[in-house]
């Protein structure tokens, strides 16, 4: 049963450190050395695969949860599924919308921050924040958890 627990601890661990180096090191990296518009797009096309990744780490770390019953079970399962439910949000609701509501905002360097497509973005955007501090939070207590 090695296995499943070393699986277990390299997917949480995985997902959670994916989650840093994006939301911590990446995003604003590419915010403070590129135009907006730029570091937009940039983290636009790689918000896919930052998805995947969270849902295949947390996938993994669920089924083998599930395999091995540790201690803290309760408690690990509830915060990944929280996790997961988040990550799913991010990727099949939040994400797309937020794409499409991009296309029609030329710039967001010249569109007024009161026009009605960033505002709506702008909400999307806060919702989609929370749950990725909801998804690193769970994944700080899952680590302390191991």
């Amino acid at each position: 049963m090695q296995i499943i627990s070393v699986t277990y601890r390299l997917a949480v661990a995985l997902w959670v450190g994916g989650v840093a180096i994006f939301t911590f090191v990446l995003t604003p990296i590419l915010f403070k050395s590129q135009p907006r518009d730029l570091a937009g797009m940039i983290v636009g096309v790689l918000f896919p695969g930052y998805f995947r990744w969270g849902l295949a780490c947390g996938s993994v770390a669920l089924a083998t949860l599930l395999l091995e019953r540790g201690k803290h079970f309760t408690v690990a399962l509830a915060l990944i599924v929280l996790m997961l439910a988040a990550t799913a949000f991010q990727a099949f609701y939040i994400e797309p919308k937020a794409a499409e509501i991009k296309k029609d905002i030329p710039s967001f360097e010249t569109t007024p921050k009161d026009h009605p497509k960033r505002q709506e973005f702008s909400r999307l955007h806060g919702i989609s924040a929370v749950c990725n501090l909801v998804v690193f939070g769970g994944g700080v207590v899952l680590v302390v958890l191991l």
